[in-house]
Order: structure tokens, then C-alpha cells, then sequence
């Protein structure tokens, strides 16, 4: 096709151009941008499944495809799909076709709830799962593309990046996923309930945990706690932080490979066996085995967005 052929599509379509600024830009495995809140990923190849606990974000699919798995549930999605995801969730990801590229943009609540207060909806519906798939519209493609094209220009990083990533926000606010989004913005929001229940239990891992305590904290009977936590998360408490302490123990043991029961205790396990056999069960392999595997092996170690 002749320059003018390919210029024209480019116009046509942003996506083209959003990939040949992620390219451009990305290394091998994940590169946080000098736009605060941006990050691109590459992975020349497939790979494995993955774990990581996503926190709030979108997360756009330029080139390949990727399927995560939360709870019981699979989203696969490919060039022109974004995930967007209201809480920190702990999944399991894996990039099925390669060459892969993506970018995410943090999506900060204060920002959501600002943008939230000049164009006031409707009060927030009940707890919606924490994560979803969606199209990507032209307008949000548009929005993203010229953050984007702030890479080339690192000068007008600082003027011009928070008007844009606010216009990214209204897009997304505006889209299908708008309804979930809008959620993390707001304070008494079901999902900002559930929220509260989450981060204490990151804050404390290892600690032994009451759903009632949890309930109490999100401001809920433990009946409706665990129905809209369910909601949100795809897992019950018990099963969020089971996710959380085997993920974590992952993390020590690949800068600690000769301790798996002080890994295993130190997320909260007292028994060496059940945690063995926990840990093989979610990652496939006994944790020794697992983290040789991980340190031996070319892949970037945890899975990428």
C-alpha cells in the first residue's frame, strides 16, 4: 500500500497508531512510561500462566491476545479489547498469541470522584464483578492515543498529561464499563464497601480472618458482605485470601528458594503441609520445584498486564 494508503488507515483507525507508539516505545516485559500512570508491555512470545493481583486500571490490547482467569471465570481478549479492573484481584494471566503488546493506566479514585462531582448519574448500582472486558471505542482509542503521543514530546509531559488522562477517564466513564468505574469513585459505593474488606486483608496477610470482622469493616451483615464480595471478586473471603498468602509466598520464594516453610509461615500458614499441597494445587508444582522452574526460566517471572 502507498505512504498515503497507510496514512489514511492510520487516521482511520487509531488503534494502528496507538501500536506503533507502543512498539516504539516498550521493552521486553513491562516499562513504566514517564506519563505518571502509564505502563506498556511487550512479550515476543507466549507464555506460561502467570500470577499477579491487578489493581485498579485499563488495560488495552494492541497486538496478540491474553487470557486471565479470576476465580472460576475466563476473559480472554485481544487488539481493541480492554479489561478494566475496579479492585485489587488477584488472577492469573497468561499471553496465549504473541508478538503481545498493551498498555494500562492506573485509574486513581480521587481523579474517578473529581470527574464524578462536576457530571453527577444516578446513585451506584449494587457490587458488579471487579473486572471486565469491553471494545474499545473511537473516541476512548482517541483519548489514549494522544497520551500516548506524549512519548515523543517528554516536554509536554507535565502540562498536558493530566488533561489528558482525565479525557481518558471521561471516556471510560462514558463506555461500558462507565457503571463499575464510576463505583471506585465513590465512597459508599458497594464496591468501595468491599474495598475496605480487601485492603485490610492485604494489610494483614498473615492474620487469621473473622468474615464478621470483615462485614463489620465494609459496613454490612456478613449475609450481604459475602454475597457482594462474591460479586466483585468471583471468590469468597476465605478463597481471596488463600489467592493472596500463595501468591505472596510465590514472591519469597523467588528470592529465598531454600526456605518454603518460612515462606509458607510467614504469609499465615502454620502447617507446612497444607501449605505444599495449597501451593501445588494453584501453581501447578510443590513450591521448591516451582520456584527453581521460575528462576530457570527465560519468561518474565510474574505475568504481565
Amino acid at each position: 500500500m502507498h505512504a498515503i494508503g497507510w496514512a489514511h488507515v492510520a487516521a482511520m483507525d487509531p488503534l494502528i497508531e496507538i501500536r506503533a507508539l507502543v512498539e516504539r516505545h516498550a521493552r521486553e516485559g513491562a516499562w513504566e512510561t514517564p506519563v505518571p500512570g502509564l505502563t506498556l508491555f511487550l512479550a515476543s512470545a507466549p507464555t506460561e500462566p502467570m500470577p499477579i493481583v491487578y489493581q485498579p486500571l485499563l488495560c488495552l490490547i494492541v497486538t496478540g491476545a491474553k487470557n486471565t482467569a479470576l476465580g472460576d471465570r475466563l476473559f480472554r481478549y485481544d487488539p481493541g479489547k480492554f479489561l478494566t479492573v475496579s479492585v485489587d484481584l488477584p488472577v492469573s494471566g497468561q499471553v496465549i498469541e504473541a508478538p503481545y503488546a498493551a498498555l494500562a493506566i492506573v485509574l486513581d479514585p480521587a481523579r474517578i470522584a473529581r470527574l464524578i462531582l462536576e457530571a453527577p448519574a444516578p446513585s451506584a448500582p449494587g457490587a458488579s464483578a471487579g473486572l471486565q472486558v469491553n471494545e474499545a471505542g473511537p473516541d476512548l482509542l482517541d483519548a489514549i492515543l494522544r497520551l500516548l503521543r506524549l512519548l515523543d514530546r517528554p516536554a509536554d509531559i507535565p502540562v498536558l498529561a493530566p488533561m489528558l488522562e482525565r479525557e481518558v477517564l471521561w471516556r471510560l466513564l462514558q463506555g461500558p464499563s462507565g457503571p463499575m468505574v464510576r463505583q471506585i469513585g465513590l465512597a459508599e459505593s458497594r464496591l468501595s464497601q468491599v474495598n475496605r474488606a480487601i485492603q485490610w486483608l492485604q494489610a494483614n496477610l498473615a492474620a487469621p480472618m473473622q468474615v464478621e470482622t470483615l462485614a463489620r469493616l465494609a459496613g454490612m451483615s456478613p449475609a450481604s458482605f459475602h454475597r457482594h464480595f462474591k460479586a466483585v471478586t468471583a471468590m469468597s473471603p476465605l478463597q481471596y485470601q488463600k489467592q493472596l498468602r500463595l501468591q505472596a509466598a510465590r514472591t519469597l520464594l523467588l528470592t529465598r528458594p531454600g526456605d518454603v516453610a518460612g515462606a509458607g509461615f510467614s504469609v499465615g500458614y502454620d502447617s507446612a503441609s497444607q501449605f505444599s499441597r495449597e501451593y501445588a494445587r494453584l501453581f501447578g508444582a510443590p513450591p521448591g520445584r516451582d520456584a527453581a522452574r521460575l528462576r530457570a526460566s527465560p519468561q518474565p517471572a510474574f505475568a504481565i498486564a
